[in-house]
């Protein structure tokens, strides 16, 4: 509606996850570079985790995008509370494998064989499991076993878990030691600061047709940013109403007066709690300044990693590289 008012050639902020509009801020690009180290390593499980909302499925759906579909087929699942019986039967029909009213036994059996064939062909297969923080600890379980399917000590499925804050508390289980030894990566998506915030806006507005032309006032940001906390899903659904209510209102720029008036009927549809007051036992300033340096200190630690992580993606493809070379060099030599 709004969108040729503003000069746009498609809705930026629509609720669906678009990899065309994913924005890489520090969180995101650091787990979609675990997802990317994961395939290259072609084993063991990548855990992403993250509140409601932080962008876990877009991370998902941009590796999708990009991968190169000749050597990975990929699937993904949705999951609801699937028993280990449901799970296999599931992870089959994602593949394209028909079971009818296969046992449990012959679904394996159906799905082992499909992979092996993948396996001949050059190629490995790749599940991603979205909200796993709905499967029971016996279906998490089940998804370990699937890896235990091997073609020359490599696994034939390999798997990559996205799930809400919950998926740590089941993964810290002590029945789950097992399962925890073969994740070779784990990330954890948080909020975005007030400058990616602005950021985000600004990159999705710019990707459906934006000019630059101002349209939020700085301290319109502030006020975003207060109301949606950096959470991705409600900036998009806080900044889509408020581009509406500029339309209706025929504002070009929007204001910390126009975005508190998008904010109250937001809040009022919504059913958002009020502020309450600080009760006793709520952390004080003194301790919030105590948290933000050490935060800075884990920031500075995480950051250090992150370089050693991606040294270490390069190297890797570059082993890659090197090996294809010399395989295709014993190939012609043999041929010869």
């Amino acid at each position: 509606m709004y969108e040729q008012y503003y000069g746009l050639h498609s809705k930026p902020f629509q609720l669906t996850p678009d990899p065309a509009f994913f924005f890489a801020s520090k969180l995101h690009k650091r787990a979609l570079s675990y997802l990317e180290y994961g395939l290259a390593q072609a084993e063991g499980f990548i855990v992403i985790t993250g509140g409601i909302g932080t962008g876990k499925t877009t991370i998902a759906n941009s590796l999708l995008n990009d991968i190169d579909e000749q050597n990975i087929v990929a699937a993904q699942i949705v999951t609801p509370k699937l028993s280990p019986d449901e799970l296999v039967r599931m992870v089959a029909q994602k593949f394209g494998i028909k079971i009818a009213e296969q046992t449990k036994t012959e679904t394996l059996n159906a799905l082992e064989e499909y992979l092996t064939g993948l396996h001949k062909q050059g190629k490995r297969a790749l599940l991603l499991v979205d909200e796993s923080q709905n499967l029971p600890l016996e279906t998490i379980e089940e998804l370990r076993m699937l890896s235990n399917f091997q073609a020359k000590g490599k696994p034939l499925l390999q798997s990559f878990l996205l799930g809400q804050d919950e998926l740590q508390d089941i993964l810290r289980a002590p029945n789950m030691e097992q399962f925890r030894q073969r994740i070779v990566a784990s990330c954890h998506l948080s909020a975005l600061s007030e400058d990616e915030c602005k950021n985000y806006i600004e990159y999705r507005m710019y990707h459906a047709g934006w000019n630059g032309n101002p349209l939020f006032t700085p301290e319109a940001y502030a006020k975003i940013y207060e109301f949606t906390t950096g959470i991705p899903r409600r900036i998009n659904t806080f900044v889509d109403r408020a581009l509406l209510y500029g339309f209706l209102e025929e504002q070009q720029e929007l204001d910390a007066a126009a975005i508190g008036e998008v904010a109250k009927e937001v809040s009022d549809e919504m059913f958002v709690q009020k502020d309450t007051p600080v009760k006793e036992g709520v952390a004080t300033s003194g301790d919030l300044k105590d948290i933000d340096y050490y935060k800075g200190m884990l920031m500075e630690l995480v950051d250090t990693l992150d370089n050693a992580l991606q040294h270490k993606i390069k190297l890797t493809r570059y082993i890659d590289n090197l090996l294809r070379k010399k395989y295709k060099a014993y190939i012609r030599l043999k041929s010869d």
